[in-house]
This record gives structure tokens, C-alpha cells and sequence, in this order.
């Protein structure tokens, strides 16, 4: 693919983030291959994870193409910058086609970033996962690689006031070893891709230069304020239920469908 913007946004970016005194921690860049396609699956704990992301496959000289709702790709400004950056937009009525694409890419030799989560994390846990990156790796027949970033929620996440500058942060990129899949028991590759993520998101707390202890950020089993799992499921469950009776509202305005 010819990259004309990702290139020049990304130098761009890390400028920004030495004049913002941002630090970083990385370990297991080097999981990331240098040629070939990859499923690289992170965690979701923030609205800016893509950014950073990205960062982890630097050091091998590539550039992810990550999946991500279509309202991303709806804005004015963001939606051709997206679209530039050969990311790959998923529309909740037209999943297959979406996975496709992503199949697609990773068999061309492109490595994919995937939130297999699909939506942000308000425990700050690896929550229950799709197993479509179990899915597509398999079909691509491309290493599945874990990946863990923590930080990120210290600049924009759900139910808490932004620092989108994010001065002084600091950021952690932790990648793991590729996952060998086969998409003959997906429930269980993709159980075993948790475990993976879990153990990255572990390393990532310990290693945090802000002890969790009584950090809203920062889950509940480490003594941080974050809600526990089972909090987090009922939150989610209470926004997917605002969104759609939402949705209905609006429809019934327009006297259209309200999956429309």
C-alpha cells in the first residue's frame, strides 16, 4: 500500500509527544515481525489506544491498519484521515465485510490491529473476547500476536474527565510472543489469547511507575477504584440500553426503523 499521511502523522506525533514530556515503557517490540501479516489484538481501555498502538510495531519499520467503527470514519475531518491511514472500517450491519477486508490485508502481508474486546474496558480488565482475531489469524494463516497498552486512559476514557494532552504521562506498550491458532476450537485459542493479555496487562500495573492503589484508573483487584467486572457489565449493559432506546426515539421522529 502507498502511505503518503500515516508516515508524516506519526513523526508528527511523536514530536508532540517529547514536547509533552510524555514517557514510554516497552517490551516485546521485537514480536513484531519485520515482513509478513500479522492479528495484532490489544486491549481497550481508552478512545486514543489506536495512536499509541501503533508505536509498538515502530521498531520493525511497520504500519498498522486498525479496525474501527464507522463513526470514526464519518467525521469530517478524522473520516479521510482514517481512510489515508488504509485503516478499516467497521460497520455494525456489514461485519463479514469487515472481516474480510482484514483477512484480506493480513494474507497481503499487513499486520491488522484488532480490539477484540470491542468496547472500552470500564474495569480497566481484559474483558470477554470475540474470537474473530482468533479467526481471522487462522484464515490468514498469520501470527496472532497479544498486546497490552496502559496509560492511555489517563488521557480520554469513559465516565471521566479528559487530559487529552496528557502532559508528563506515561504510556506502556507491552507485546507478546505470537499465539500459534489453527480456528479449529476459536473459544479456545481465543481463551488462551486472553490469558496472554491478562498476563501483559500484570507485567504492565507491576511495572507502572504509579502504584493502582486507591487510582480510579487502575483495577479493583489491585486496589484501585475502577468498578470490578461485574460493575462494568452492568454499566455497559445500562449505556448499550440508553443508545438504543436513543436510537428508537429517533426513529420514531423519522417514522423509519430504528436498526436503520
Amino acid at each position: 500500500m502507498r502511505d503518503y499521511t500515516y508516515p508524516t502523522v506519526i513523526v508528527t506525533a511523536k514530536t508532540l509527544f517529547k514536547v509533552l514530556g510524555m514517557k514510554f515503557q516497552t517490551s516485546g517490540t521485537e514480536h513484531i515481525p519485520r515482513e509478513g501479516g500479522a492479528i495484532l489484538a490489544a486491549n481497550h481501555i481508552g478512545y486514543v489506544d489506536f495512536v499509541f498502538d501503533g508505536l509498538a510495531a515502530q521498531p520493525s519499520g511497520r504500519l498498522v491498519r486498525f479496525m474501527a467503527k464507522k463513526e470514526a470514519f464519518d467525521h469530517a475531518i478524522g473520516g479521510p484521515l482514517m481512510r489515508s491511514f488504509h485503516h478499516i472500517e467497521v460497520d455494525r450491519d456489514a461485519g463479514q465485510a469487515s472481516y474480510d477486508k482484514a483477512v484480506e490485508y493480513a494474507r497481503s502481508g499487513e499486520i491488522v490491529g484488532i480490539f477484540p474486546e470491542a468496547t472500552i474496558s470500564r474495569s480497566m480488565e481484559i474483558k470477554e473476547l470475540k474470537t474473530g482475531a482468533v479467526r481471522m489469524a487462522a484464515e490468514a494463516g498469520v501470527p496472532l500476536i497479544p498486546m497490552v497498552t496502559w496509560g492511555t486512559q489517563l488521557l480520554k476514557t469513559k465516565d471521566h474527565d479528559s487530559d487529552i494532552w496528557g502532559r508528563g504521562k506515561t504510556i506502556a506498550l507491552h507485546v507478546g510472543e505470537p499465539i500459534p491458532v489453527t480456528g479449529e476450537d476459536p473459544v479456545a485459542e481465543t481463551q488462551q489469547l486472553r490469558e496472554a493479555m491478562t498476563a501483559l496487562l500484570d507485567k504492565a500495573i507491576r511495572e507502572y511507575p504509579t502504584p493502582p492503589e486507591g487510582q480510579w484508573w487502575a483495577p479493583a483487584r489491585y486496589g484501585g477504584l475502577a468498578p470490578t467486572p461485574e460493575e462494568a457489565a452492568r454499566l455497559d449493559a445500562e449505556e448499550k440500553a440508553a443508545k438504543a432506546a436513543r436510537r428508537a426515539a429517533r426513529a420514531a421522529e423519522r417514522g423509519t426503523d430504528p436498526q436503520a
